[in-house]
């Protein structure tokens, strides 16, 4: 009761109330930046890997000594080893791309076999225009919804392909030239994907890049891509040939790793707010204690213990943050399920596109709220708030009644 009436504001106690009404609106900031940029930076990292691991092989296998023929046996071979989804044997190369428009862009062409392809969902299932039907035997291309917005293709439009790897003459090698209709346009929602990759029939591909029957690699697909690395003695056993395998884990390390220590660093920067709130919590309460000397004396004289006073201040200073906690935890929360209609609003406001796929390789603002992060960051909240109470809390319990009393 003592510590829900000091709460409240009163025309002497003015300046204590405004650092308390400063100390709540820190806690509930801090809290709600720390709840919006992790769940943020949680949500961009799943959808990256997501994205990433659904286009590309979890595990690939490279062959040594000599060149990969035998592309179809070894495929079914390492598909039967357990934990792997399917085996994608695979000829790519960089390419000059042109369109009807002026422009030209470098592309990425992956000759694959059409059922692998219609296996990788964020190409299948993200089909815009067109389709996979007759892949193998269509003589078209698929390719990414940006690349064809650059280079002004459409449906049926033949894209030109220039590849530095051609004919051998007696003057040199000369270019490889080749236009292909594309009869098939997919957004897999990765800017730099959609910007980038052509899919082709793999005899084609083989044929384009002179790697007639043979594949550069397979690519394999597992359930359980954070166990790669238990995978690849077996995968390297079943495939009977010289060959070498590289994980997802070994070609994303840095860019993944460059993820966590933003993520970490921004962690701590966050945490600051809440903590200079809770130095808020602490001036606020040592002018409280201070303007409050002659209650205290009162209240001691009346036989309330030190334990008694300690406790009220240690509510009053408490219950700024718990209040201030649970309201960022609150504010944080809805701003995470409704971001991407925030997102949208703000961009309508400002007349420009906040969260530029060209920029964040995205093109949705992810959120991904983790309970156990929400969980700390509050714990983290309440005990900062709890611990700044303790100072002055003691301070107050220390006052003599006498000393208090004296100049009154």
């Amino acid at each position: 009761m003592i510590a829900g009436r000091y709460l409240r504001a009163r025309r002497r106690d003015a300046g204590v109330s405004v650092i308390a009404g400063f100390s709540f609106i820190g806690i509930m900031l801090g809290v709600a930046a720390l709840i919006i940029v992790m769940s943020v930076m949680n949500g961009f990292r799943g959808e990256l890997l997501t994205r990433i691991l659904g286009v590309n092989g979890h595990v690939i296998l490279y062959p040594i000594d000599q060149p990969l023929r035998d592309f179809d046996v070894v495929a079914q071979r390492v598909a039967t080893v357990p934990g792997v989804d399917f085996a994608m044997p695979l000829v790519q190369g960089q390419v000059l791309a042109s369109g009807p428009a002026t422009t030209s862009t470098g592309a990425l062409v992956k000759g694959v076999r059409g059922a692998d392809l219609d296996e990788l969902a964020p190409i299948s299932e993200n089909i815009r225009q067109g389709t996979l039907t007759d892949f193998d035997t269509g003589g078209g291309v698929a390719i990414g919804i940006r690349l064809a917005e650059a280079l002004g293709l459409r449906l049926d439009d033949n894209i030109t392909l220039v590849s530095p790897e051609g004919d051998v003459t007696p003057l040199g090698t000369t270019p490889r030239v080749k236009a292909y209709p594309v009869t098939a346009i997919f957004e897999i929602g990765l800017s730099e994907y959609d910007a980038a990759y052509v899919y082709m029939p793999l005899t084609e591909a083989q044929l384009f890049f002179n790697q007639e029957d043979q594949a550069q690699s397979i690519e394999l697909f597992v359930d359980d891509p954070d166990a790669v690395r238990l995978l690849q003695p077996q995968i390297e056993a079943a495939a009977q040939r010289p060959a070498y395998t590289v994980t997802w884990q070994t070609q994303n390390e840095s860019f993944f790793s460059a993820l966590q220590v933003e993520r970490n660093v921004m962690f701590i920067i966050l945490t600051l707010i809440i903590l200079v709130a809770a130095l808020n919590i602490i001036s606020g309460l040592f002018m409280l204690v201070k303007d409050k000397g002659r209650d205290i004396a009162i209240l001691r004289t009346m036989g309330a213990t030190k334990g008694a006073v300690m406790r009220v201040f240690l509510i009053t200073g408490a219950s700024i943050g718990l209040a201030g906690t649970l309201a960022g935890l609150i504010l944080g929360t809805a701003f995470c399920l409704n971001i991407e209609n925030i997102r949208l609003f703000f961009s309508w406001l400002s007349g420009t596109t906040l969260f530029n796929p060209e920029f964040y390789f995205l093109s949705q603002l992810p959120a991904e709220i983790d309970v156990s992060e929400v969980v700390l960051v509050v714990l983290m909240a309440v005990g900062l708030s709890f611990v700044a109470t303790i100072l002055p809390s003691w301070q107050a319990s220390r006052l003599d009644p006498v000393e208090a009393l004296r100049y009154e």
